[in-house]
């Protein structure tokens, strides 16, 4: 690891800033890898039902949302390291939460889901927005290059040491351990943004002005509501295949290990898709890998076992990274090239994470109604294979974006608008 840097240093002025920012993503992405797919594990061995667990994600999903909003208006007008810090602070009370709560945690869960919320809007607001501000041209492949190798890494070891603790020691003493564990590493990222050079902040918030540039510009609508059917998605699918692998085989250690073989086959193709998806592919690529997502819920829809659940984990770690690195790019150039994208790039982050964490809040409300209507066992399968469509409906949206001349035309009508609109 010292060598890569050495190799990165050669070539370009790494500066204290940068590398302190990715050693706290580096400690934020081990520290969540670590426990929190087990909190959802954790919350289920007490209350043995869906709907504590569902309940508990609807608390991260609505504050997220809320929280988003609020960390953008005070990155404009107050310093981005204070929002780094209040996220990086939360996420410490979130875990010390669960470690005081203990065995009684699954009532406090829209408590402890709304903690996690409000940790995660902070931090990643800010961790997007000083990305922008500390890396340059020259040093961003380093950064994203690095920071993709530490959450890779975290993704790996966290969940299989975590699930190896878990499984070696009695009782909630493994749940303890990790938990302290990972209290501990945001401590050390709090300590770590005091190192951080202050970044006073200008300008108003125009939240409203940029939820409302949908109208105006049809790219910009179209990539709202890619992220929108994403988040419905992602709403359910992030906690309901980790219980179903706890369920199969009962050990911790095994959800690990399905972690484990995720996030390193991902790993490696997130490396292949960069270097070989070129723009004029992105399209493509989206729905190939949008097929693979939606044929890999049928492997586990009629028969559930771990070995299945193993290729299924193989299925999705190839398909994400063959959507994710196009279609973050994709975002990225339709936000660059928006209206008064360099000013506003807060307000646009901000209102493209609303519509994915509306999404995700649409499609735990659903599955919560599901649930308490009809037999678990029954209704979950049909979920699935609805949610599950939500990224092959992101590629109907995209497919029509163009970068082209269109956005000419667009960019002319946004000039005529009054000052009262930008409000």
């Amino acid at each position: 690891m010292a060598k890569f840097i050495q190799a990165f240093e050669n070539k370009m002025d790494v500066n204290r800033d940068l590398l302190l920012l990715l050693l706290i993503g580096g400690l934020y992405s081990l520290g969540i890898f670590l426990s929190n797919t087990f909190v959802n594990i954790y919350l289920w061995r007490q209350s043995g039902d869906y709907i504590t667990i569902a309940v508990y994600n609807l608390g991260i999903n609505l504050f997220q949302a809320l929280t988003f909003i609020l960390a953008g208006r005070l990155a404009k007008k107050v310093d981005r390291i204070i929002v780094l810090r209040l996220g990086v602070i939360f996420l410490s009370v979130f875990f010390l939460s669960v470690l005081i709560i203990g065995e009684k945690a699954s009532y406090f869960n829209f408590l402890l889901g709304c903690l996690l919320g409000i940790g995660y809007g902070f931090y990643w607001l800010a961790f997007n927005v000083l990305t922008f501000e500390i890396t340059e041209p020259d040093t961003r492949d380093f950064f994203n290059g690095f920071l993709g190798v530490l959450q890779s890494l975290g993704g790996m070891i966290g969940p299989l040491f975590a699930g190896l603790i878990i499984a070696k020691l009695d009782g909630n003493v493994g749940y303890t351990t990790i938990f302290t564990i990972s209290f501990i590493l945001f401590i050390f990222a709090v300590i770590s943004s005091f190192f951080l050079k202050r970044r006073s902040a200008k300008g108003d918030f125009y939240f409203r002005r940029i939820l409302y540039e949908r109208k105006n510009n049809k790219n910009w609508s179209r990539i709202l509501y890619a992220h929108f059917f994403q988040g419905i998605r992602e709403g359910v699918f992030v906690f309901v295949i980790s219980i179903w692998v706890f369920i199969v085989t009962k050990s911790e250690f095994a959800l690990g290990t399905f972690n484990l073989v995720l996030s390193g086959l991902s790993a490696v193709l997130y490396f292949i898709v960069t270097k070989y998806i070129k723009p004029a592919r992105r399209k493509k690529a989206i729905l190939i890998g949008a097929l693979l997502l939606y044929i890999s819920i049928f492997i586990i829809l009629f028969n559930v076992n771990y070995l299945l659940l193993i290729l299924y984990a193989i299925v999705i770690g190839i398909a994400y990274p063959i959507i994710n690195v196009p279609y973050v790019s994709l975002t990225y150039d339709v936000i660059g090239k928006a209206w008064k994208a360099g000013e506003l790039r807060i307000e646009y982050i901000v209102v493209r994470e609303l519509f994915l964490n509306v999404g995700r809040i649409v499609s735990v409300l659903i599955f919560l109604l599901g649930v308490s209507l009809f037999d678990a066992e029954k209704i979950i399968p049909i979920l699935l294979v609805v949610f599950g469509a939500g990224h092959l409906i992101i590629y109907l949206y995209v497919r029509n974006i163009s970068m082209g001349s269109s956005s000419r035309k667009e960019i002319l009508m946004k000039e005529q608008l009054t000052d009262e609109k930008d409000r």
